[in-house]
């Protein structure tokens, strides 16, 4: 048995997934979902039925890992040989936008998206405040740094990079300069280019 299970689609965020797999170097077993008829061994993993979903094949037992942001931390934590989680210098500016890309960049860039107006009276209430304010922010700090952690690449970068990466390709982020920097550091990684070699043939392969 390899040491992890990973169900995706190559149309979803599994791809964010796959790419942290590739960067810390481990085996995985493949199980690919349709969305219109998800099996019962996929939902006892994820009641959710969201892709991606991890099952870690651990000496102490078999561990599930959701969420994309969980999924890059449980990684750079679960492989310290790949030396991709944060020193203690870095764990502020890791966590902090680990966690702003999953909560306010996401929440901005979906509400944004759909279309939902968010009064500006109600601004305070929400989580990321407003598109603009959230996009400068991620942006300010990209201006004066190279990576999540500084100049060093680390997990968090692939869930950030994945943010900012994507939302290029689909006009939800700006093509500001820092945003495109960033995302050509990202896209030269090696691990980066096999795991998204492996869902675009997956993808054309469901084309034809």
């Amino acid at each position: 048995m390899t040491e992890y299970t990973f169900f995706t689609n190559p149309m979803s965020r599994g791809q964010i997934a796959r790419w942290a797999l590739h960067e810390v170097g481990v085996d995985y077993d493949q199980q690919l979902v349709d969305f219109s008829q998800k099996t019962g061994a996929f939902l006892a993993v994820n009641p959710m039925g969201k892709v991606p979903a991890l099952v870690h094949h651990s000496a102490t037992g078999d561990k599930v890992i959701t969420e994309c942001a969980a999924i890059c931390t449980y990684l750079g934590e679960a492989h310290p040989e790949a030396s991709l989680g944060p020193s203690a210098d870095e764990s502020a500016a890791y966590y902090r936008w680990l966690f702003f890309a999953a909560g306010p960049v996401e929440q901005a860039v979906i509400v944004r998206s759909m279309g939902w107006d968010l009064p500006k009276e109600r601004e305070g209430m929400a989580g990321w405040g407003s598109y603009e304010r959230t996009i400068a922010a991620l942006e300010g700090h990209f201006e004066g740094n190279n990576y999540v952690c500084g100049s060093r690449f680390t997990m968090a970068d692939v869930y950030v990079g994945s943010q900012v990466d994507w939302g290029l390709t689909f006009g939800s982020i700006p093509p500001n300069e820092a945003f495109v920097a960033y995302a050509e550091r990202l896209q030269a990684r090696a691990a980066y280019k096999a795991a998204k070699a492996i869902d675009n043939a997956l993808i054309e392969e469901s084309r034809n």
